[in-house]
């Protein structure tokens, strides 16, 4: 299990004016936050974990926010959304077991295959012998 807290910590913050809300506020005030982690760099994720990143990610992992007017609101929303996708990342998928189909599914297709091809043969037009 990773701590995502220090893995944020490690993540380098970038403050630049935002296109977001604000009004006349935007011009002035750097409330756009970019997140930006990078894999390689970081002590608190296993090799393991940094390979399957990289192989998923790429070597830096980003996450940009400007929906709010405030920095700090932006600051978490970014910070979230980073820690999302390294947690999508590393998630692996379980293997998928295969599965045959049951005796009676198979009786049933063809029963229904079977009705299918006489409703269209009942449609023919009748043989002119």
């Amino acid at each position: 299990m990773i701590d995502y807290d220090a893995l944020l910590a490690e993540a380098e913050l970038r403050a630049s004016r935002s296109s977001g809300p604000g009004g006349q506020h935007a011009n002035v005030t750097a409330s756009r936050i970019e997140a930006v982690l990078d894999v390689d760099a970081s002590a608190v994720l296993s090799s393991g974990q940094k390979a399957r990143l990289r192989q998923v990610i790429g070597p830096k992992v980003t996450a940009v926010a400007q929906d709010a007017r405030s920095q700090a609101r932006n600051r978490e929303l970014a910070l979230e959304r980073l820690r999302r996708k390294v947690e999508h990342a590393l998630h692996v998928p379980r293997r998928r077991r295969p599965t045959r189909p049951t005796a009676a599914s198979r009786r049933r297709r063809l029963e229904a295959k079977r009705r299918q091809a006489e409703r269209k043969r009942d449609r023919r037009r009748p043989d002119v012998d």
